[in-house]
């Protein structure tokens, strides 16, 4: 019982959306469409997308990033060199991956270069950079990848034309962080020693495989194929053959999570009176729900609950993809990059807190209006 409950107090989010699906239950029986409100496409998807990006980690696919960031030997050059490898990153490979990837590269490079003191702001800023990245693309982030989908009417180019502003405005200002951070020594050195692992010649099939299934899923997700199953069946059987261990570093706590936060949005949307609630209180003020929503669910569940009663999809995105800049709990990624760093230094959660919160408001100050203004420029 004592391990049930310590795993439950460990993954919150799915604890609370165990909650979220047993309370929307409740109040609206699942009647005979009940399976029609999930969407398992989007499950579907995910777990492709899950898989393919173990088998990036365990080969580490990514390896010439590594090697490039040995060779900096500035701290301003490595810093942008990691939060903007986390910036641009992120729009392929998701957020939360991102800074899977490059956290503990982060720690493991300041840690080498003996300036341990920079790492919590750089890695807030990467924070920043999986959060504000990612929005560029429909796969960048799961929240993206859900609204994309229900969005039929919405072509890739046109999803990328209107996120560019934000991605832009970003960048721009993470390279303004990055400065202000080293203001009293923009030019100092750091002496890295870190070695990185080689490459295993006879694991190149398997490096292939994982970039092959890579590709045939942007191709799932950007032509939006009815046939999405059999890229899915085609995803398990190539790792069955490649390597089935694969399938026992997936995180399925996500798709739990996806799935029951699905059934409680169905729920919800099954009710009457909440409906009407939501439809009157959400339509025209989507980017502000959004936002503040988000800050007791998530953003993704917020964007699964709040999206059958919105009308400005343009304001319901923009506010899903600002929203992680208010707090920890405003975006799944941010809870993985704490539990990336308190592992690594046990007892520090309040520094990380801290910081976190201090920079990361920072930036919402600045990005929060612009973002409200370009929610009124409708995507269709």
């Amino acid at each position: 019982m004592k391990k049930v409950l310590g795993f439950f107090k460990k993954e919150m989010m799915l604890s609370v959306s165990l909650l979220a699906a047993a309370t929307g239950l409740i109040i609206t029986p699942p009647g005979a469409d009940f399976f029609r409100g999930i969407d398992w496409r989007t499950l579907g998807t995910l777990l492709m997308m899950l898989c393919v990006l173990e088998g990036f980690k365990k080969e580490n696919v990514l390896r010439p990033l590594e090697n490039l960031g040995m060779k900096l030997r500035s701290r301003v050059a490595l810093s942008l060199f990691l939060i903007f490898g986390v910036f641009f990153t992120s729009m392929f490979v998701t957020n939360d991956v991102s800074l899977i990837i490059f956290v503990p590269l982060t720690i493991l490079l300041f840690r080498s270069g003996e300036c341990e003191q920079y790492i919590l702001p750089v890695i807030s800023m990467e924070n920043i950079a999986a959060i504000r990245g990612s929005l560029l693309t429909p796969f960048g982030s799961p929240q993206n990848l859900f609204l994309y989908g229900q969005a039929k009417n919405l072509s890739f180019t046109g999803f990328l034309l209107h996120m560019a502003p934000l991605s832009v405005m970003s960048a721009a200002l993470l390279i303004a962080f990055v400065f202000v951070l080293y203001r009293k020594n923009p030019k100092e050195q750091i002496a890295l020693t870190h070695e990185i692992e080689e490459w295993k010649e006879d694991r190149r099939p398997q490096r292939i495989t994982y970039i092959t299934l890579f590709v045939l899923v942007m191709f799932v997700i950007i032509t939006r194929t009815q046939f999405w199953w059999a890229a899915l069946i085609a995803v398990i059987a190539a790792i069955l053959i490649a390597d089935r261990k694969i399938f026992l570093r997936v995180d399925y706590v996500l798709i739990l999570t996806f799935l029951c936060f699905f059934i409680f949005s169905s729920s919800i949307a099954g009710n009457a009176g909440i409906s009407a609630f939501l439809g009157r209180s959400v339509a025209g003020r989507e980017y502000w729900w959004a936002i503040g929503l988000s800050q007791i669910i998530s953003n993704v569940p917020a964007s699964i609950v709040l999206y059958p009663f919105s009308k400005n999809f343009a304001g319901l995105i923009y506010g899903a993809d600002t929203a992680g800049l208010c707090s920890l709990i405003g975006s799944l990624a941010s809870v993985i990059n704490y539990r990336i760093y308190v592992r690594e230094y046990p007892g520090r959660g309040r520094d990380f807190i801290k910081t976190f919160t201090l920079i990361s408001w920072a930036f919402f100050v600045v990005v929060v209006i612009p973002g409200w203004l370009l929610s009124h420029w409708k995507f269709f």
